[in-house]
């Protein structure tokens, strides 16, 4: 007989939580950085995709490549909170790039 795979959910979410708050903190050093070394346009928004998939490389690496151990599947871990940050991303950028290129 198959084992069926058991999960915790208090365990579950605390590691989602850490997901999302982990790629929003990304987003936001992001948009500094990006802001400060002066992109526009696509530059910036290549520049935030390139960071997402950084983090989800990052994201595995912690969990050991073993995802099923601590989530439920891959596109948690790959896809979760990828756009949801995209909002703090541009708002950093824009401010970052307004203090240091336009004032």
């Amino acid at each position: 007989m198959d084992s069926i795979p058991t999960f915790n959910a208090e365990h579950l979410q605390s590691n989602m939580k850490t997901i999302y708050y982990s790629r929003t903190f990304l987003s936001i050093i992001g948009g500094v950085i990006a802001g400060i070394m002066g992109f526009t346009s696509l530059t910036g928004f290549i520049f935030y995709f390139l960071i997402m998939a950084i983090t989800s490389v990052g994201l595995l690496a912690k969990a050991g490549f073993t995802v099923h151990s601590y989530f439920d599947s891959w596109n948690r871990v790959l896809l979760d909170g990828f756009l949801g940050g995209l909002m703090s991303f541009v708002l950093f950028w824009t401010f970052a790039y307004d203090l240091v290129h336009i004032f």
